[in-house]
């Protein structure tokens, strides 16, 4: 039986597990293409892609037919159409900058997606950086009540779309790289709380399981993985 969903994406969690997340999060099924057809679709004519890309992560909504690219795209889509936005449009646009400054954070980590790769003096220079996505975070959490024991990061009342995209971004990176990790824990411990409790919602963490068994370690792949994995730990 076809699944409502089919998604693009590598065999590593990185941009691709903020869209697994929201999909779990909702009990929804997908299928995923393996890598070797993503190259092929990637190679193709632009003409004849389900929706015109330049790399994945690509949804499809098998229901409709419907194709798009881009994460903040994909996650803004699913939001919209699984009823997990805010119902004001100010929440609407805070969740939005949150998925968009996720986004902007993996592609820092990777070193804008691997131009550089990581030595111990770039790392030492990003700390500052890195420490101030952090403390954005946990002055957003804080002006909407968020505490270490309980609460959402823009004062929902429930868990949303915000709250995926933060424990994903924040849990996938901390399991695998210890200096974010104590980074992290020193800087930010609401929003570590808060995402903590996120991962541990029975979808979120069945959805950890899966990711672990099917890719190890792995958080980008190539020249950038490994360095990532050389420096961060």
């Amino acid at each position: 039986m076809t699944t409502q969903y089919s998604l693009l994406y590598w065999s590593v969690p990185f941009r691709g597990q903020f869209v697994r997340a929201v999909l779990a999060f909702a009990g929804k099924d997908w299928t995923e293409i393996d890598d070797a057809a993503i190259s092929e679709f990637m190679k193709g004519p632009v003409a004849e892609m389900a929706v015109p890309f330049m790399g994945p992560p690509v949804l499809i909504d098998n229901t409709n037919g419907f194709a798009i690219s881009q994460m903040p795209a994909i996650i803004l889509y699913l939001g919209e159409t699984l009823n997990l936005m805010p119902s004001t449009p100010e929440l609407r646009a805070l969740t939005m900058k949150v998925v968009n400054d996720a986004n902007d954070v993996i592609d820092e980590l990777t070193l804008q997606g691997g131009r550089d790769m990581w030595t111990e003096d770039r790392w030492q220079k990003a700390i500052p950086r890195l420490r101030k996505w952090m403390t954005i975070w946990e002055e957003l959490g804080k002006r909407n009540g968020l505490t270490e024991a309980g609460g959402d990061l823009l004062g929902e009342g429930r868990p949303g779309i915000a709250d995926i995209v933060t424990s994903t971004l924040w849990t996938t990176v901390a399991d695998r790289f210890s200096k974010i990790e104590a980074l992290l824990a020193e800087t930010a411990p609401h929003t570590l709380a808060l995402s903590g409790r996120i991962a541990s919602l029975p979808a979120m963490a069945a959805l950890n399981e899966k990711t672990r068994r099917e890719y190890g370690d792995a958080y980008a792949g190539g020249q950038i993985g490994a360095s990532m994995a050389s420096i961060l730990n």
